[in-house]
């Protein structure tokens, strides 16, 4: 029979503090045992504000349901057309493979060769470091396990990329100003990013205010510009001992967000460490609604 206790605001942003800067679950629940609060008692506060983390639902708070059932993602059909062919405008893009968890599908020739050159030459000459969201703060910034370089197109900034992004809402069903700008990536030798989700933990206040802005992200288009021959570079999804290898104008389309805004951690993917050569990505991240940058708010 579920009971319900006092969970207090302070308390639960000193969890959700501790679990985005990556102290492990069972390190907390030790602390507040130290600090006489029964074993039951502090586990389920601890699983309470990583659930709420994981599936992106809202904090508990200020009491706390405990022994009550846990928050479980459920999968739903991906917004992509069926069939083996989809029709997008001037393409006919080719289904490669299907997934059901996460909701994915691999698409062939969703760009052209000369579409993956034409953005490679515009995004080289303004290359930088990449950045990750810090699960702490919100904010953008330079992380060791993300080793690429990259820069954002801004929406529709020159025809290629408004036509692109046509293209892909053609693909989804979700209008393209739900579209974050269009990000590209180059990986060198050597180059990685480490297993992460895309979607938007509301463990702090960047990310709170960016879902309120725009929704929470919904899904991730990646687009490979070229073909890496030396090996490495792969999407790999590591709960399911799936991966994509690069190939030019292929994509991977994948989703994380039900209609509940519950959001799905089977979508952990990563980028494999490069071996030779170079890669290119292109990567679209979707929202709920219509996206509105922080500078725009």
């Amino acid at each position: 029979m579920p009971i319900v206790v006092n969970f207090p605001t302070e308390l639960r942003d000193w969890i959700a503090h501790n679990l985005t800067r990556g102290v492990e679950p069972q390190a907390i629940v030790r602390e507040l045992v130290d600090r006489q609060t029964e074993v039951a008692l502090a586990t389920a506060m601890v699983d309470a504000v990583a659930s709420a983390l994981m599936h992106g639902t809202p904090m508990p708070g200020p009491t706390l349901e405990v022994g009550g059932a846990p928050i479980t993602y459920a999968p739903e059909p991906l917004r992509v057309p069926d069939g083996a062919l989809i029709r997008l405008g001037e393409r006919q893009v080719q289904v490669i493979a299907r997934m059901q968890r996460p909701a994915a599908v691999l698409l062939a020739n969703l760009l052209t060769a000369s579409e993956c050159e034409q953005l490679i030459a515009l995004a080289r000459p303004r290359l930088d470091r990449s950045t990750v969201v810090d699960r702490v703060t919100g904010r953008n910034i330079v992380a060791g396990h993300r080793s690429s370089h990259g820069m954002f197109f801004r929406l529709g900034e020159t025809p290629l990329i408004a036509r692109l992004e046509e293209r892909i809402a053609a693909l989804t069903g979700l209008p393209a100003e739900n579209g974050e700008g269009l990000q590209m990536l180059n990986y060198e030798v050597g180059a990685e990013f480490a297993p992460h989700v895309d979607y938007l933990m509301a463990g702090n206040q960047a990310s709170r205010e960016s879902i309120a802005r725009s929704g929470q992200r919904v899904g991730t288009l990646l687009m490979y510009l070229n073909d890496v021959e030396g090996g490495g570079g792969e999407t790999t999804f590591p709960q399911l001992g799936w991966s994509v290898t690069p190939r030019r104008g292929q994509a991977l389309y994948f989703e994380y967000c039900n209609r509940f805004g519950h959001t799905d951690p089977s979508s952990l993917h990563a980028s494999t460490p490069l071996r030779a050569g170079e890669k290119w990505v292109a990567t679209k991240w979707i929202r709920t609604r219509r996206f509105v940058s922080r500078d725009q708010a």
